[in-house]
């Protein structure tokens, strides 16, 4: 759709074939590493338990859920970088080259956001590293006439003359930035994607802001597919490691070539007023051999209210409004022996040694099963001696009617998304 917005960083390859040693942190150009692991070209190793750092990062899901909530009763167009608000939360970061010459960038991989946008030099608060325009051959700012800058709500323009489209934004009270409406070329892998455009930060303040940037892999008009035209056919996919993969691992595949030839699929839905997220059909969830019963309203697609279920790649474990968190919850909760306790953002943690009973949690999309594999359905404590059930309920706001599937439920499978066919895949790849 952090920390600041990238507690983890994983390899990513925006190809088809190519894969790592496990043995090194030799990498491409497109690499994506952890921020506190050994590969990271940032800062020396974080000395936390790969469990504190995930509870942590879900102490900031209620956060991107408020704002994907908010943004379902949106009837205008996305605002450039409208994800910020949320960008202490997104995991996993791409990297990509901006100009020409190519200067490398890291970007926020954000699936429920649009926009693409990167800290510019002269930036004031915003990383040390800085993509240079001065630099590039091929740089230019988007005019304030441009039908573009009222997308991102563009400074009023003269009367007369040519005049950068010049934007800015503030978030929660504490946070903002300013920037300049521009196109440049977009180098992923071998691909050059020609007068990308995006948004080049000279300000920002606050906490909520992230150093690197973010490209929007949205379904609205400034998202990557569609700025990319016939390149990618509306199609990509993505394999996310698991948290605590160490070196380069996953894959981020755009176009159809070497995607796979079969996987189960369930209808992508489309909200004619939030066009930018991925809405499937969820039509019931299962703890072990029993359906959970809940209200078919609080699972139902509804496009006038933003209801239904999406699936996120910033959201770091999965919520479901609350009355149906707590019936899947409490069935869970009747297959484990001992004392229930909880565990940061987890309210459903038990002995380790009971996790032989753990039941299996399937969820029932249109025209597909998705079968949850232990790792993403349990998050174990530092010490291993608590197993939790890694799931939340959604906060409580005034637009609480979203379901999020998150990325830990998404780790080591394989996720495509064809919009030309309008279908989501899901299917088992080891990925670490």
């Amino acid at each position: 759709m952090a920390l600041a917005i990238a507690f983890l960083f994983f390899s990513i390859l925006i190809s088809t074939t190519t894969t790592y040693g496990l043995d090194s942190c030799t990498s491409s150009d497109l690499s994506i590493v952890h921020i506190y692991g050994k590969c990271s070209p940032f800062t020396s190793p974080k000395r936390e338990s790969w469990v504190d750092t995930v509870i942590d990062m879900a102490k900031k899901d209620p956060l991107r859920v408020t704002y994907l909530s908010m943004l379902i009763g949106e009837k205008t167009s996305v605002p450039i970088a409208s994800g910020q608000q949320v960008l202490n939360i997104g995991n996993y970061v791409i990297r990509a080259k901006f100009g020409t010459p190519g200067q490398l960038v890291y970007m926020v991989m954000d699936t429920s956001n649009d926009a693409a946008w990167i800290p510019c030099s002269g930036c004031s608060g915003c990383s040390p590293t800085m993509f240079s325009p001065n630099v590039s051959t091929t740089y230019g700012f988007m005019d304030c006439k441009m039908p573009q800058c009222t997308l991102v709500r563009g400074l009023s323009c003269p009367d007369s003359g040519p005049s950068p489209c010049l934007f800015n934004q503030s978030y929660g009270g504490d946070s903002s930035f300013s920037a300049i409406l521009s196109q440049d070329s977009l180098r992923l892998g071998l691909d050059i994607v020609p007068d990308y455009v995006f948004g080049c930060l000279s300000s920002v303040s606050g906490g909520n802001i992230p150093p690197q940037g973010l490209l929007g892999l949205g379904r609205g008009s400034m998202s990557l597919l569609s700025q990319s035209g016939a390149l990618y056919s509306g199609v990509f996919s993505y394999c996310l490691p698991s948290f605590k993969s160490y070196y380069f691992s996953g894959s981020l595949k755009l176009g159809p070539t070497g995607q796979p030839k079969t996987i189960k699929t369930t209808p992508l839905l489309r909200n004619p007023h939030r066009p930018s997220l991925y809405y499937v059909n969820l039509t019931g969830i299962s703890v072990g051999k029993v359906l959970v019963p809940v209200a078919p309203e609080l699972l139902a697609f509804d496009p006038s209210t933003g209801a239904g279920t999406i699936i996120d790649s910033g959201t770091v474990i999965t919520r479901f409004v609350a009355p149906v968190y707590i019936a899947m919850r409490d069935e869970f909760r009747k297959h484990i022996s001992g004392t229930i306790s909880s565990l940061g953002a987890f309210d459903t943690c038990f002995t380790s040694s009971n996790e032989a009973l753990t039941p299996l949690i399937t969820f029932h999309f249109d025209g597909m099963d998705l079968k949850l594999p232990m790792e993403n359905t349990l998050i174990h404590s530092s010490a291993g001696s608590l197993a939790c059930l890694a799931m939340a309920a959604a906060p409580s706001n005034v637009n609480s009617v979203l379901n999020v599937i998150a990325n830990l439920q998404q780790q080591n499978l394989r996720i495509l998304f064809d919009l030309t066919n309008s279908k989501l895949g899901i299917g088992r790849e080891l990925c670490n």
